[in-house]
């Protein structure tokens, strides 16, 4: 038998030609042009929303965190614990009381986080009846007891999340991505920036391992040290101020991550392990990216913290000095960050803020910042520019780390005219409030409210 012809081995000229499916090219032909649709749209609109295209992809792939959770705000407890040291010198916070507590609005309708801050130290009624210092209850019944606890102090239904942050978590994530930059500030400089006048933090504490040797100014922190300023509270305002300085670092460490994305990806791998470490949450992994998704590149003036207030201190048996709260302002504070998330507000064109005559409005200005003067000077600066001024003076309280403005005006955007002719650096903060000043002794008979706070206090006129 003759052997079975194979045809012309392949490569050879003298062969037929292969013939190409038209089908499968073109459906490849479509898919590569469905894919160069997609990126232009997504690069348009990255261009468009001045985003980053991969955040701008990721938010459009991601659900939103109202579609995940099926609301328009959550209200998060987040707690740092506090620790103590076994007979070995090792750490350990089992049955420890919270170190750090936080009231955290999250707002998915206007992208804003608000977080108010409860000294440690509040006077608040347990579960038994008997009166405690706050972070007790973290000690005696874990998370369920302090959210219990904290949102009845605070007169909310209660918390949708929690997240606990463990011994080790501010001290590694800071050294994990490189340390920070902060403006070391003694308790005289967080009340006063004029008397800034290069003191320094010295405190030593061998058995809580505390060694804090900072000079005042400008300093870039490791993990240790950022750690230590954030604890350091043996000035005049102790748990205040330490509450001042844990909100300077966390500026600082959001600054970094937003800052240096480079660096924060660099990272990333070190900064996913500190989580895992360091965090308890009841969060999903599917919310959680959400989050990150929706929150990625907020601006810095859409967080809004502040801390409530006290009026005096008491000593309690078995706790020491207590502090006992301004009621009416932490009633205050909590409506305005917590209860819910104010309506959107359209924001003015240049035309509707130009036919607003500055005369027709009367201004009270109040100073909320602890610098001597500072309300003075802005009323000039208002006056100057050609609004009615009415009262001047303090706020009943000095720790305002951003100004704000109310409006009790019927005529619309009141405030918003006021906020256009405050210095450009200025981060005010636009509260629509028909009722009374928050912090006003005198009945309120002005359009809008001033109150200075330490971004506009160094304001020279």
């Amino acid at each position: 038998m003759g052997r079975r012809s194979m045809g012309p081995p392949t490569g050879d000229p003298a062969g037929p030609p292969r013939r190409r499916n038209p089908i499968a090219a073109r459906i490849g032909v479509v898919l590569l042009l469905f894919a160069i649709m997609i990126a232009s749209a997504m690069a348009g609109y990255a261009i468009i929303e001045h985003k980053n295209p991969i955040i701008a992809i990721s938010q459009v792939f991601v659900p939103s965190p109202q579609q995940v959770f099926g609301r328009d705000n959550i209200l998060v407890l987040v707690e740092g614990l506090d620790y103590d040291y076994t007979a070995n010198d090792q750490p350990f916070s089992s049955q420890s009381r919270s170190d750090v507590i936080w009231a955290v609005n999250l707002d998915f309708t206007n992208r804003h986080i608000y977080e108010l801050s409860v000294p440690r130290d509040m006077v608040a009624t347990l579960p038994d009846g008997t009166e405690a210092k706050i972070n007790q209850a973290q000690a005696d019944g874990g998370v369920q007891e302090a959210e219990k606890v904290i949102a009845g102090w605070l007169g909310i239904p209660g918390f949708d999340r929690y997240i606990i942050l463990r011994i080790n978590a501010t001290k590694e994530l800071v050294s994990a991505i490189g340390g920070v930059d902060v403006y070391v500030k003694t308790s005289t400089c967080l009340r006063d920036k004029v008397r800034c006048t290069g003191g320094s933090i010295n405190y030593d504490d061998s058995w809580g391992h505390l060694h804090i040797h900072l000079k005042e100014g400008m300093q870039h922190l490791n993990g240790s040290q950022a750690v230590g300023y954030m604890r350091f509270r043996h000035d005049w305002c102790s748990d205040p101020c330490r509450i001042m300085r844990q909100q300077q670092v966390l500026r600082a460490i959001v600054k970094k991550l937003k800052g240096d994305k480079v660096n924060t990806m660099l990272h990333l791998g070190d900064l996913i392990n500190v989580f895992k470490r360091n965090v308890q949450t009841d969060f999903s992994n599917q919310e959680l990216i959400s989050l990150a998704s929706y929150y990625a590149g907020i601006p810095q003036s859409n967080i809004v913290t502040h801390q409530v207030p006290y009026t005096s201190d008491v000593y309690l048996p078995d706790y020491g000095d207590s502090l006992i709260p301004d009621t009416t302002a932490r009633a205050k504070l909590v409506a305005d960050m917590l209860i819910a998330p104010p309506s959107p507000v359209p924001s003015p064109d240049a035309m509707a803020l130009a036919a607003i005559v500055p005369s027709t409005l009367r201004v009270d200005v109040e100073n909320g910042s602890g610098v001597t003067g500072a309300a003075e000077r802005i009323a000039k600066l208002l006056k100057k520019d050609g609004f009615t001024i009415g009262n001047v003076g303090n706020a009943s309280r000095s720790t305002y780390t951003r100004t704000r403005i109310h409006e009790h005006s019927t005529v619309t955007f009141a405030a918003d005219r006021v906020k256009a002719a405050l210095p450009s650096y200025a981060h005010a903060t636009v509260v629509y409030d028909p009722s009374p000043s928050p912090t006003s002794t005198t009945p309120v008979t002005s359009d809008v409210t001033v109150i200075v706070g330490s971004d506009l206090a160094d304001h020279k006129g």
